[in-house]
């Protein structure tokens, strides 16, 4: 286990990463319509507490717009006015979800910076791994828009830097998160207790997943129980997943075009040159010092792509892989002999 990081290299890594992120992130904020994302209207729906008859799909992810929620209520205080019937009008709110957001992917950002130290690059090479790793699109989109993307981003991010750094605290919060950040986290589940197990024996890993789950069973219940008078909440939770299912086809033909490629190049766009332009192996080679856990987490990936249909937002989840291989490519550039893969 590394030696613990000075809360001041923690906050020059936080710093970083949120004056990454917030500068593209606030215009996006001020003048991107949102108006046609079902996603972003559900959120903030849930946010002023209307359940009833919002998607089953996302109706269940409470905690970013329980955040958003909270931090909206004193941003009102300061400039009272009536609560619109729109909540796209609701400035206070989308306000809200822009700190939120951001505030949750800078610590994520803050996490991969030390993932690529824990992995051998330099503290500078590590800095510019995040700040290549957050100047992607989808990185200005979930900070700045109503979604709750950026909370499940901060799960990748403990993920990997709780495997590699064996932190059980950085597990903890992964195992509790997840499963209320996206339904979807069932499918790495097998992948940190396959990793986590050097960090925390399976029992203690399996008590964290049940936890995780029981909570968002109890968020079932909470938001089932506020939506009255809705009709087959079972069936439509049935529906939902054989919806998903039906994505398979769609998503393989997209991806297998010429617009599913240039939409997975657009995730990190030309920051995927760098990958090409450094070397693969050797002693400053990057993927020779990536180790299982880093190689095998965008495998995780494959199941959310295609299941959601939503290739590139989906494949921005492997950012923590990414900015750490790219942080190995500005480290073998320098002249640092980074340690093997363990």
């Amino acid at each position: 286990m590394l030696p613990a990081w000075p809360w001041r290299r923690w906050l020059l890594a936080f710093g970083v990463a949120l004056t990454v992120l917030g500068g593209p992130a606030f215009p996006t904020y001020r003048h991107y319509d949102f108006s046609h994302s079902r996603d972003s209207l559900t959120y903030l729906h849930l946010a002023r507490g209307q359940t009833a008859g919002q998607s089953v799909t996302r109706r269940y992810r409470v905690v970013v717009p329980a955040l958003a929620a909270t931090v909206a209520a004193p941003l009102r205080a300061l400039s009272p006015a009536p609560l619109p019937p729109d909540p796209r009008d609701d400035a206070p709110l989308r306000l809200a979800f822009f700190l939120v957001n951001t505030l949750l992917l800078a610590g994520a950002g803050a996490l991969l910076w030390r993932t690529a130290e824990a992995y051998g690059a330099t503290p500078l090479a590590a800095g510019l791994g995040v700040a290549v790793a957050l100047s992607s699109r989808w990185a200005t989109y979930s900070a700045a828009l109503p979604l709750t993307d950026s909370l499940y981003c901060l799960v990748f991010a403990l993920a990997l830097y709780g495997v590699r750094t064996r932190s059980w605290a950085a597990l903890v919060a992964c195992l509790l998160l997840g499963p209320l950040a996206k339904e979807s986290f069932v499918f790495v589940v097998p992948w940190v207790l396959w990793f986590g197990r050097r960090t925390l024996p399976w029992p203690v890993l399996l008590a964290l997943l049940a936890g995780g789950f029981g909570a968002v069973a109890g968020a079932h219940l909470w938001v089932d129980a506020r939506a009255v008078g809705e009709p087959a909440v079972a069936a439509g939770s049935v529906q939902n997943a054989l919806h998903h299912v039906e994505n398979l086809t769609y998503s393989l033909r997209r991806l297998f075009s010429a617009h599913g490629a240039a939409e997975m190049f657009s995730v990190f766009g030309f920051g995927w040159l760098l990958l090409l332009a450094g070397p693969w192996r050797g002693p400053t080679g990057w993927w020779a010092h990536l180790d299982g856990a880093a190689r095998w987490l965008p495998v995780v990936l494959v199941p959310h792509l295609l299941l959601s249909g939503d290739l590139g937002r989906m494949s921005y989840l492997v950012f923590p892989v990414f900015g750490v291989a790219v942080a190995l490519v500005f480290s073998g550039w320098a002249g640092r002999n980074v340690p093997a893969a363990r």
